[in-house]
């Protein structure tokens, strides 16, 4: 028995050695890599990317203080280098993961510095529990996280619906930009504070902690690749208030408000402006020569947003295209078509048609052949 418990933890302390090493690599590659490998079309955030490289050398350093504590014999020395780690993950390894979370939320700068103030308290009682020898506080402590990490997710759920309606707003192709996969790591984070919480104990859990870290790293490293930066440059208020002051000022800059209906049928669609797969709202504003604000402002008066104003464009030139292929009698490849009216997603098109035709295009295409015969 005694034997085979040996063997057991030497099975685990390799499985663990083997997410230390995958951890580090992935540091080494978001540290010294400048290319991106896995989507080269996309200019990931070098905030996100420094971050996600500082969580990763950060699990690394964890699992490397965590491994000798299976040779330990002495009980007070095994409380002791737990309470340390333990400190060490809610000090460091925690709070980064939550920077991430929030870094990856682009439509604007959330101060970092409350995740700090988070976790002052166990931090004091970790030092308390240290300077004691005794580990009487930490039930209290891994409450506290967890309640941290409920009211953590709460606030997550309000900020990502904030982001979602940004994008909306702001962009017409939203691959790979929306985060809701996020909250796959805040359950994680969760279910490792329900863990300890709990105090819950064995191999099995173990393994379980072990796989969420090999969750983290492919979650966060894939986020990392595949978001693009959306960062805005953010004005001092003082600048911001001028800035509009001399446009309200300025009567070309108002005659162009007025003109904004006109100017996008001549620069967006009639130059077919749309098919450009990631203009963004910005961009558009400085092409009919105004600004974001008040194009934002010409599409809510509308009853309409620039994502929904420019997928409309889109799907309008599919139905352009597929009826030019019919009347030409050539053959209809509906990805075709999309990838044409400029959306770089089918499962985006597929999507944007139901939600502009009612039905989905394979629907809508078998009614239009039934009705021509």
């Amino acid at each position: 028995m005694y034997e085979q418990q040996i063997r057991e933890n030497i099975i685990f302390l390799m499985f663990y050695a083997a997410v230390a090493m995958l951890s580090l690599i992935a540091c080494c590659y978001l540290l010294f890599r400048r290319a991106n490998a896995f989507a080269p079309y996309v200019t990931p955030s070098v905030r996100l990317r420094r971050w996600t490289a500082a969580f990763f050398a950060s699990m690394t350093l964890s699992h490397l203080w965590y491994s000798p504590i299976a040779f330990l014999n002495s009980r007070e020395d095994i409380m002791l280098s737990y309470i340390i780690g333990a400190t060490l993950d809610f000090l460091i390894l925690i709070p980064i993961a939550i920077i991430i979370l929030l870094v990856m939320l682009q439509d604007r700068r959330r101060p970092l510095w409350l995740v700090g103030i988070m976790v002052v308290p166990p931090a004091v009682a970790l030092a308390v529990c240290f300077f004691r020898r005794s580990d009487s506080l930490l039930p209290q402590i891994y409450t506290y996280h967890l309640l941290s990490g409920i009211g953590l997710a709460i606030y997550m759920i309000r900020a990502t619906r904030q982001y979602g309606r940004w994008l909306r707003e702001n962009y017409a192709d939203l691959k790979h930009k929306e985060v809701w996969q996020s909250f796959i790591v805040l359950a994680i984070i969760l279910l490792v504070f329900s863990i300890y919480s709990l105090n819950v104990k064995g191999l099995v859990f173990k393994y379980i902690t072990q796989v969420n870290n090999i969750i983290l790293v492919c979650y966060f490293l894939w986020r990392v690749e595949t978001l693009s930066d959306l960062s805005i440059p953010v004005k001092e208020p003082e600048e911001e208030m001028a800035a509009t002051e001399n446009v309200e000022d300025n009567d070309f800059s108002l005659s162009i408000r007025n003109k904004i209906g006109p100017l996008l049928k001549q620069h967006c669609e009639d130059a077919q402006l749309y098919l450009q797969y990631d203009t963004s709202i910005t961009q558009l504003a400085k092409v009919i020569g105004t600004n974001r604000s008040y194009l934002s402002n010409y599409f809510a008066t509308n009853g309409t947003t620039y994502n929904a104003y420019i997928n409309g464009l889109r799907i309008q030139h599919f139905i352009k295209l597929y009826r030019e292929a019919v009347a030409a009698h050539q053959p209809v490849i509906t990805k075709s078509l999309a990838y044409q009216s400029g959306f770089r997603s089918y499962s985006t098109f597929s999507a944007v048609f139901k939600q502009v035709m009612g039905t989905n295009a394979t629907d809508w295409m078998r009614t239009m052949t039934e009705n021509e015969k």
